[in-house]
């Protein structure tokens, strides 16, 4: 009587795997943890796996040898490798052309020399993967990484994770940097700068002062937030002045309920006038400071000064990338 051969009963969200199950095992060769993926054959058996078309999902290949593979589908929909453990696998001078990897574990695998322009990491786990020398243009490296997603989903293991995410951004930073890809790089130094910042002690004064690095300018990499910082603090000193007074001559310009709403608006515009020149340092002198509004001027003026330099700094350096 002639064998039956058994399907892999390995089921994702693709549906149920098609390929035929191991002797003795219930899983596939893809599937099956206990199947040897360390030999030269098995980057020719995945390249004619991936010519079927069909979704390669959840497949094991911990510690395979695939230098130069090939998964490139010319002129056709991109291979899908997805929410695969691929971790410590050897991908030396690999072709990923718009592959789609996401979801997969990438741990300590080593890219080194790949082309993964326009490939779909979203999910990936890049924990220490190696990616020295890959073309690494219009990657799609998700909204956020796989140990910031998990943090969300485990608060009571978000210290090592955080620990994780900052050392997983800092090497995709550096790599983009050897690249000249200046704008992912500065993504990514953003992202190293809150993972770290997580991981600080709640309510400390370092996590405070780094909270407000990152809204003011966002870690160095946002010029347009030391914008806005600085309207948000003009327009709030002015209702301060607005309610403590200013002397414009030798009247007092000050808020009072005994006067109609156009005559307070219209001395809400002085003050907002008198913000300005405080923050931009300027002093044309015809209109200073009252009492308490004096202690408001002094510290707009100082903070003014620091914006505008910080400004011309980041734009500078956005200018020069």
């Amino acid at each position: 009587m002639q064998k039956t051969e058994r399907q892999c009963s390995f089921f994702g969200k693709y549906g149920r795997c098609k390929d035929v199950a191991e002797s003795g095992s219930q899983l596939c060769f893809w599937h099956d943890p206990d199947v040897d993926k360390t030999g030269d054959e098995v980057k020719t058996r995945l390249e004619k796996r991936a010519g079927t078309g069909l979704p390669m999902e959840g497949f094991i290949l911990r510690k395979a040898n695939l230098d130069n593979v090939n998964l490139v589908n010319h002129g056709g929909k991109p291979y899908q490798l997805v929410n695969c453990d691929l971790s410590r696998a050897s991908f030396c001078n690999g072709h990923f052309y718009r592959v789609d990897l996401s979801g997969s574990r990438l741990l300590k695998a080593n890219l080194s020399n790949a082309n993964l322009h326009r490939a779909n990491l979203d999910g990936c786990n890049l924990l220490g993967v190696n990616l020295n020398n890959s073309l690494l243009d219009h990657v799609n490296w998700g909204d956020k990484l796989y140990q910031e997603r998990e943090a969300a989903a485990n608060p009571e293991n978000a210290m090592a994770l955080f620990e994780e995410a900052e050392e997983s951004a800092r090497n995709i930073r550096r790599h983009c940097e050897n690249l000249g890809m200046m704008r992912v790089a500065g993504h990514f130094y953003y992202q190293e700068r809150v993972f770290h910042r997580l991981q600080m002690p709640k309510y400390s004064r370092q996590r405070l002062l780094s909270y407000l690095v990152d809204k003011i300018s966002g870690y160095g990499e946002s010029p347009l937030r030391v914008v806005l910082f600085s309207m948000v603090l003009i327009v709030f000193c002015s209702f301060l002045y607005l309610i403590t007074g200013v002397h414009s001559g030798d009247m007092v310009v000050r808020f009072s309920q005994n006067q109609d709403l156009f005559q307070n608006f219209r001395y809400w515009l002085d003050c907002l006038y008198f913000s300005v020149v405080t923050f931009t340092t300027l002093g044309y002198g015809d209109l200073t400071p009252l009492g308490l509004s004096r202690i408001v001027a002094a510290c707009e003026a100082f903070t003014g000064s620091f914006s505008l330099a910080l400004f011309v700094v980041l734009f500078v350096k956005k200018m020069i990338r």
